[in-house]
């Protein structure tokens, strides 16, 4: 049964959402900037890291104020002292006036609810199989995701991930208009293919490139990790997702708003990572041409730390479309690849690229086949940005 449109279906621009995302970040910059000066005004005993620039360190001569060398001695020692502990509180680090090390931003990256601040850029290369014809195109997806907390009370932080997609798909969006078929990408840049017919060969001979569906996931976490017996750490997040009906073209989104739950839970051990992040979506909204959207998104994580600073694993997404039959509702990867956090300058990124093969493919219908996924994550503590404790 189609749903009511109840919310207009509007169209961005590449350039519009960039400019949007550009302005929000210089904004919360300018904020952060005006509180450092602030703090520098109030003469806040606390030193900035060296990851950020010296200003606020100066006086009005432009000369650094003398220090003691007990205070410079004792400052050296806590920063030692710090160095030792990987999974040391990086916002006391920072009020001592010492720098993470890339071990300890390693660590904080990898826990999935931490006081960190990241932006994923991630390129997705799918060969995608229509097994009617058994004929076979690659399909592109760049993500770009921004994960912040935000810290509600000393107990509840707010783990904020809003996602921008770039899909590129190896068919025309004229030819679908021409055979008037409801072809579409759906959340982690799935195929959602008609469910009743499988897709003429001669759709495969043109590509579609564009703006593609927006969606934001909110975890409320508790602040600290449970502790296990075994000094391993759970953590654990229940919230919602949204999803917003942005695409340039109708091939590149599901062309319907929304919504539904999300949960995580992780198992973090000295060595061994591991856990899933769920969503589920249900449109409420959108073009009544189209076909509901009722999907499961279900991302499972293994890793193995093969030192501070590198490790061995994969976060394959298992997609279950409830609205196709039986034979082809489910797409289940499994895989591994390798990545590692390196220190650019005075910014920690993180670099690695992971494969995955599809054991569990659509009968009918398209469907991935394999995945080859490449991530740059450049990272920062929380702690430095005041508007998000």
């Amino acid at each position: 049964m189609r749903r009511t449109k109840s919310l207009p279906r509007h169209r961005f621009s590449v350039n519009s959402i960039v400019f949007l995302s550009g302005f929000l970040f210089l904004a919360c910059d300018a904020v952060h900037a005006k509180s450092r000066l602030q703090a520098a005004d109030e003469s806040i005993p606390i030193k900035l890291p060296t990851m950020l620039a010296d200003a606020g360190d100066t006086g009005v001569s432009g000369q650094k104020p003398a220090a003691s060398e007990d205070s410079n001695s004792n400052n050296a020692e806590a920063c030692e002292a710090f160095k030792k502990d990987k999974d040391a509180d990086l916002g006391k680090v920072l009020e001592a006036g010492c720098t993470p090390t890339t071990a300890q931003m390693s660590a904080l990256m990898d826990n999935p609810i931490g006081n960190v601040a990241m932006m994923f850029n991630q390129l997705d290369m799918y060969r995608m199989e229509e097994p009617d014809s058994g004929h076979t195109e690659d399909q592109y997806n760049y993500m770009m995701l921004f994960q912040f907390p935000k810290k509600l009370n000393n107990d509840w932080n707010l783990i904020n991930r809003v996602i921008l997609n770039i899909p590129s798909v190896p068919l025309d969006q004229d030819k679908i208009d021409d055979f008037d078929l409801d072809y579409g990408t759906g959340p982690g840049a799935t195929p959602t293919p008609p469910t009743d017919m499988p897709l003429p060969a001669e759709l495969f001979s043109g590509r579609t490139n564009g703006f593609g569906d927006t969606y934001y996931v909110g975890l409320f976490a508790p602040s600290e990790p449970t502790r296990l017996g075994n000094g391993a750490k759970f953590l654990w997040g229940l919230g919602f997702d949204l999803g917003l009906d942005t695409a340039s073209e109708d091939i590149l989104g599901a062309g319907k708003y929304t919504a539904g739950p999300a949960a995580l839970a992780v198992y973090m051990g000295d060595t061994f990572k591991g856990g899933a992040l769920v969503q589920h979506y249900w449109d409420y909204a959108g073009d009544d041409d189209r076909d509901d959207v009722n999907m499961s998104n279900i991302q499972y994580l293994y890793y193995w730390g093969l030192s501070d600073t590198m490790s061995i694993g994969a976060g394959p997404n298992v997609i279950i479309n409830w609205e196709q039959d039986s034979d082809n509702r489910y797409t289940v990867p499994v895989g591994m690849g390798i990545n590692k956090t390196f220190q650019f300058g005075k910014i920690p990124v993180r670099i690695g690229v992971e494969y995955f093969y599809s054991v569990v493919q659509p009968d009918d219908v398209v469907g991935s086949k394999w995945d080859v996924r490449f991530y740059v994550i450049p990272a920062a503590p929380s702690a430095l940005f005041s508007w998000m404790q």
